[in-house]
């Protein structure tokens, strides 16, 4: 059974987010550094991307649930929106419409939203990269929706295989989507800082030539499985 079987309509006003230092820690260290500091876990699937390039945010999840083709909830969820915060959307089946434009991310920027991650369409987006606010989607599709039906706001919701609970730390990037959940935030943080330590002391043997198989052990391995280097193809 999907989280979203059991939610009720519903627009919770408050959430726990993670600490301010925190969150820039790991909007600093990029989507890539995080999904493996986090063990290989949290990545929403490649499916939602990024509208712009060069961007990377992070921020507390605010979740929404919507019905498909269907933005109300969103409306809803601007009030609750704090500096910072990233909307993260769900919808209880699959949708590309466009569901966000410029007007919802003038309201939403006004309230100090650092970006949006969508799992359906978004539209405007010649606008949305105009006014600097970053989005992630399932689609990009002018078709239009409704407000007819309720749904949640800061409830637990699934994007693609990825849980997002409310407050969840989203990292965003050229690289996708990152999920990670608010009580683990700061041992990632701390994973992701001894990672880059181990990566720039790596990338400088890169660079002055050293090579990758051998700094990572490979060579022995390849020939532990049979590979075999020889000087000419018909050696």
């Amino acid at each position: 059974m999907s989280p979203h079987d059991e939610i009720q309509n519903v627009v919770v006003r408050s959430i726990d987010r993670a600490d301010e230092a925190t969150v820039a820690g790991l909007a600093e260290a990029g989507v890539a550094t995080v999904h493996e500091a986090s063990g290989r876990v949290g990545l929403i699937d490649p499916g939602v991307r990024p509208i712009q390039t060069g961007v990377g945010i992070a921020g507390s999840a605010v979740t929404v649930l919507c019905p498909p083709d269907d933005n109300m909830m969103i409306h809803a969820a601007v009030e609750v929106v704090s500096a910072g915060d990233v909307l993260v959307v769900g919808t209880r089946s699959p949708s590309t419409h466009g569901m966000f434009g410029e007007l919802l991310a003038t309201s939403l920027k006004s309230r100090g939203c650092s970006g949006l991650v969508i799992d359906a369409g978004v539209r405007d987006v010649a606008d949305l990269r105009r006014m600097g606010f970053p989005v992630w989607s399932r689609a990009i599709h002018a078709q239009g929706t409704v407000k007819e039906t309720p749904g949640a706001v800061n409830v637990p919701i699934v994007i693609g295989a990825t849980r997002i609970d409310p407050g969840d730390v989203i990292v965003a990037d050229d690289d996708g989507v990152m999920v990670v959940s608010r009580p683990t935030a700061v041992g990632v943080l701390q994973a992701c800082r001894q990672r880059l330590e181990k990566e720039h002391a790596t990338r400088s043997r890169l660079g002055e030539g050293e090579l990758g198989v051998d700094i990572y052990g490979l060579r022995a391995k390849l020939e532990d499985l049979g590979v075999r280097w020889v000087d000419r193809r018909d050696d």
